[in-house]
């Protein structure tokens, strides 16, 4: 089966902040709510998911979220675990003024890999995930996405009337 055809695994990430930055339980797909989703992986050291993925994020969640697209961060700790922190959660929301859940994914103990990269296969950051409203994963790539419309990824339309 091919990515596009996926159905978008359940969020296995177990450290979540809300918008305001406090501590929440772990958060679902279906808390995002019914429609598209934007899932956005990245780590705090990465000067690619600054440069490229944060404002890419901003422009996204500014021109779709008034859509009903859900967002949901998650800071994917696949190396660098003492500066890719929960702590860190909160200075990036703030310093991109992301209104949005952020979560924290560590491997398991005894595995090599967080839980998104495992479930979705990703494979570094910065990292865009969309998911459409059936739940089929449409959109999995670590390139910058300022190339793409906001309304369209690939050949899938993301907020037109006729996606589903």
């Amino acid at each position: 089966m091919s990515i596009d055809q996926r159905q978008a695994p359940e969020l296995r990430v177990q450290k979540w902040i809300d918008h305001d930055g406090g501590a929440i339980a772990p958060l679902t797909l279906s808390d995002l709510g019914p429609g598209p989703k934007v899932l956005f992986a990245f780590q705090h050291w990465c000067p690619g998911c600054h440069l490229h993925g944060f404002p890419t994020l901003q422009k996204l969640h500014r021109a779709l979220s008034p859509k009903g697209v859900g967002f949901a961060v998650i800071q994917t700790v696949f190396e660098g675990a003492d500066e890719n922190t929960f702590q860190t959660l909160r200075v990036n929301q703030r310093k991109y003024d992301l209104p949005l859940a952020f979560g924290h994914d560590e491997p398991p103990t005894g595995q090599t890999l967080p839980t998104f990269m495992e479930d979705y296969r990703t494979r570094g950051t910065p990292w865009f995930t969309v998911i459409d409203a059936n739940g089929r994963i449409i959109f999995s790539d670590s390139i910058s996405m300022r190339t793409r419309s906001s309304r369209t990824w690939g050949r899938h339309s993301l907020c037109s009337e006729g996606s589903s």
